[in-house]
């Protein structure tokens, strides 16, 4: 008897491995869905019923893994800062952190669905007070990990922390701000390449002197 309960041990292990596995996959087609829906329709249009169907689930199969769409919504919010957080530490392993490099990297990843998945929630959760209550808490996570991560991978700069911060700062707000304005008509195309320009010479400008003296 005690043989068999060993034998049939692993088995298990596997199979529930297996569950955690395609539970995992099903949560982060769910999440993928709202992001798609979010971009598509907007979060006053983002439904429950309409993730489900977007991620090709039925919606008793969504609620099996997401109680109700405070908990999607949640979810998403936290995927959506881990994309940020990556696309941060991908722009950071560019050539020696030139600021042409850099700022690249970074609009890139401000054109991508994500982006706009993200926008809508922020600009949403200013009138949605759940919304808000679900938001802030991670955007103050989010900021921590972020601002934590930057003096990590910029070491160059610790000798100007006041001028790191003002420009990430800059950077982040021109860059997401042009993005914005991209989408709904403000800015032209053709500025895009000038604005991007003036920035990389501007935090070329603000780095710490010993860096820039050793770069000249």
């Amino acid at each position: 008897m005690a043989a068999t309960k060993n034998a049939s041990k692993p088995a298990n292990d596997k199979a529930q491995s297996r569950q955690a596995l395609k539970s995992a996959q099903t949560r982060s087609r769910l999440i993928e869905a709202t992001i798609q829906c979010l971009v598509k329709v907007g979060f006053s249009g983002t439904t429950t019923p309409l993730v489900a169907s977007e991620a090709g689930l039925s919606r008793g199969a969504m609620l099996h893994h997401f109680e109700n769409s405070a908990t999607l919504i949640r979810a998403t919010i936290v995927e959506l800062h881990e994309r940020r957080l990556r696309a941060f530490r991908r722009s950071s392993e560019t050539s020696q952190h030139d600021p042409t490099t850099m700022v690249g990297a970074y609009w890139r990843q401000v054109q991508k669905p994500a982006f706009i998945a993200f926008q809508e929630l922020a600009m949403a959760a200013r009138t949605d007070k759940e919304l808000a209550q679900i938001m802030r808490p991670l955007q103050a996570e989010y900021r921590e990990r972020f601002n934590a991560e930057a003096i990590a991978l910029y070491p160059e700069w610790h000798s100007a922390p006041e001028q790191f911060a003002r420009a990430m700062a800059l950077s982040q707000t021109l860059m997401e701000g042009m993005a914005m304005s991209l989408m709904t008509g403000a800015l032209e195309e053709e500025m895009v390449p000038p604005l991007l320009k003036m920035l990389e010479e501007k935090v070329r400008d603000m780095r710490p002197k010993a860096l820039a003296e050793a770069e000249s």
